[in-house]
């Protein structure tokens, strides 16, 4: 096996290991609220603590990763926030959860860029979709295995075990994550010279430098465009990270069981849509070049989630309900792999700066999804509202592809 696919297993594991801890808050809400005596709106401002946070340290810590490496950064970030996971479970009242969950989010914002200028340096351009469809699917499969395996633990143990359980998990990832990777293939012990050479000769980097660059930030129209895509896209993603254990179970009136299932459900089929939605676009992108491919794959997948979401909110059947937004996650996250190999694509050696610019512009439409699902929810006592508004954001975020031109490199402004 080429020494690639075992770093991309290592990545594999990260993404796995990043859902698990970000999709328990959600599979445990019940426990939490009671136990702390939380309302709906002051749930929504705890979870939305992590998204801000999440926001505010993508493009920081994806610029630091450009310049000092990921490896470095990737077991810094994962013993971060794996100490602040177990710190989740101590919490004792509503602020000392919310300072907890800001920190256990400015974490976890280093965990994507990174990982995609891993892959910006050690895969051929050939790869990048696919290599990205992996780690979204390892994610999805995450969110899957979350309930699966939390409620059981929840049950035995107490919701608070469940996240130390987690945060010890994440310690030991980052631990052989130090002593096994490098942050160049040249470099790596035990990799082949013509595997370095086969990287190197097919992958679109080139040095430069690595300070922040803002003012290509700020005066890139085709930048700006990715970013708004994925601010939309991301009030869909978040709406399964953060509520749909509380729309299933207080919304639709569904058991436990039932949700654990719909959950699990949701997060598998998400997995398929990353695999199959990375595959795609490398495929369609050799045929008919980068821009249909990667343009193709983005608007039919969040044109047609924006419809399954509509028919989501309008459904009085709630088992029904629960099915079509399983496909929402398969339809939605064709997308997904898509939208950050178009970071690689374009931002190349500064892959991570650009990858955090777009992700900072999507946690912070997660953060106004889940505060204003919240609050919405509390004021209106209709769980459906938000769907409707979701499935509008889908909809602009699909048109915004024609926007997006993945040929154009994003330059460092001088």
């Amino acid at each position: 096996m080429k020494f690639r696919y075992r770093v991309l297993a290592g990545l594999f594991l990260l993404s796995t290991i990043t859902y698990l801890d970000r999709v328990c808050m959600n599979v445990v809400s019940k426990y939490v609220k009671a136990d702390l005596h939380l309302d709906n709106q002051q749930f929504g401002y705890i979870l939305g603590a992590f998204s801000l946070s999440y926001a505010l340290f993508e493009i920081p810590t994806g610029s630091l990763g450009d310049k000092i490496g990921p490896r470095r950064i990737l077991t810094r970030v994962v013993l971060w926030w794996s100490g602040f996971t177990v710190l989740t479970g101590t919490a004792i009242n509503f602020l000392y959860l919310l300072i907890v969950r800001f920190l256990f989010g400015a974490g976890e914002a280093g965990a994507y860029p990174n990982a995609s200028i891993v892959i910006a340096r050690w895969f051929p351009a050939v790869e990048v979709g696919r290599a990205q469809s992996v780690i979204w699917a390892a994610g999805r499969l995450g969110g899957a295995l979350t309930p699966l395996v939390v409620i059981p633990l929840v049950h035995w143990a107490g919701w608070r075990w469940a996240f130390a359980v987690l945060g010890v998990l994440g310690a030991l990832w980052a631990l052989g994550w130090y002593l096994s990777f490098r942050d160049e293939p040249a470099a790596q012990p035990g990799i082949s010279d013509e595997e370095v050479s086969e990287i190197e000769k097919g992958r679109k980097i080139k040095y430069a430098d690595h300070r922040i660059p803002w003012q290509t930030i700020l005066r890139n129209p085709d930048l700006w465009a990715l970013m708004l895509m994925c601010h939309l896209f991301f009030y869909g993603s978040y709406f399964f990270t953060n509520w749909s254990s509380v729309y299933f179970q207080e919304g639709r009136g569904l058991s436990e069981d039932q949700t654990k299932n719909f959950i699990s459900l949701s997060y598998f089929l998400g997995a398929i849509g990353c695999i199959v939605g990375g595959l795609l676009s490398d495929v369609l992108s050799k045929r008919y070049g980068l821009k249909v491919g990667r343009r193709v794959v983005g608007i039919g997948g969040l044109g047609m989630s924006s419809l399954f979401f509509l028919l989501a909110g309008l459904t009085t059947d709630n088992q029904m309900a629960g099915y079509l937004l399983a496909i929402c996650v398969l339809l939605k996250d064709l997308a997904l792999p898509v939208a950050f190999a178009v970071c690689v694509d374009i931002g190349q050696r500064n892959a991570g700066v650009v990858a955090g610019s777009m992700n900072f512009a999507g946690q912070l439409g997660g953060f106004f999804i889940t505060i204003l699902f919240g609050i919405i929810v509390e004021q209106t006592k209709n769980f459906n509202y938000p769907l409707f508004m979701i499935a509008g954001c889908l909809l602009i975020s699909a048109l915004l592809w024609f926007r997006i031109d993945p040929t154009k490199p994003v330059t460092i402004a001088e």
